[in-house]
């Protein structure tokens, strides 16, 4: 049985004010939201954008879930996703991530 991997990356993004801020949120959501059906393995994707406004909160948060890790390094290296990364690259200050193993006992 393969393994179910979620893959969980949160941003701050640049931006003089909320206005800017926010069209970037919506340049991040449009790309990875083209991503649905076009990577084999991705079985969900979604985007999510803080309103908590706490100083420690990352602005924005993209959630997946891959079939096994080796769809997972599909997608790293998918020409769709590359493209993403590239687009987007100048929008964030900061990037963190997690992946691993969904239900995993340790």
């Amino acid at each position: 049985m393969a393994d179910n991997i979620k893959h969980i990356v949160m941003w701050n993004l640049r931006g003089e004010n909320e206005a800017e801020k926010l069209q970037s949120v919506e340049v991040i959501k449009n790309c990875f939201e083209s991503l649905r059906g076009r990577i084999p393995g991705l079985l969900h994707l979604e985007i999510g954008v803080d309103f908590s406004r706490i100083d420690y909160a990352c602005d924005v948060v993209l959630y997946s879930e891959f079939s096994s890790r080796e769809a997972l390094d599909v997608y790293a290296t998918h020409p769709e996703h590359l493209r993403i990364k590239q687009e987007i690259g100048d929008l964030r200050i900061t990037r963190h991530q997690v992946d691993y193993i969904a239900n995993a006992t340790m």
